[in-house]
């Protein structure tokens, strides 16, 4: 039985980048950049799409469950006795984009993986930032 979302934890990372949102949904949506700021897979803005992100400590199993192109793009994310949700969501504005990462599904016995994405996310967003600044 999963646990109902009172029961779970969520990790909410923000940043303002001073791309367009194309630039950004290229950067989430594209394996090779993927592989440069997160981890490598075969991601795809696909409904129904498998994939699995892999590095050094193991792998994850992933499902796309929502894309609205440069908007918003949604994920299961699955390992290591995790069963999570990672969305991504991009809001343009004046400067930019706002880039909303919020993953959900930590259950309270899960310390460890909801700390190591608590430290986690806010680094990969900064790899993320130093690949968009490169102008690819």
């Amino acid at each position: 039985m999963n646990p109902s979302a009172a029961e779970t934890r969520m990790v909410i990372v923000e940043r303002e980048f001073a791309h367009p949102p194309a630039k950004l949904w290229r950067a989430l949506t594209q394996p090779h950049l993927v592989a440069e700021w997160l981890m490598a897979g075969d991601v795809a803005a696909m409904p129904g799409h498998r994939f699995s992100f892999e590095a050094d400590w193991g792998a994850v199993d992933c499902e796309v469950v929502a894309v609205e192109p440069e908007r918003k793009l949604s994920y299961s994310w699955t390992g290591k006795g995790l069963e999570s949700v990672v969305t991504w969501t991009l809001t343009p504005t004046a400067g930019g984009t706002h880039l909303r990462m919020e993953q959900v599904g930590f259950r309270p016995e899960q310390a460890l993986a909801y700390h190591g994405a608590r430290a986690g996310w806010p680094r990969f967003l900064n790899r993320l930032e130093a690949l968009l600044a490169t102008g690819d």
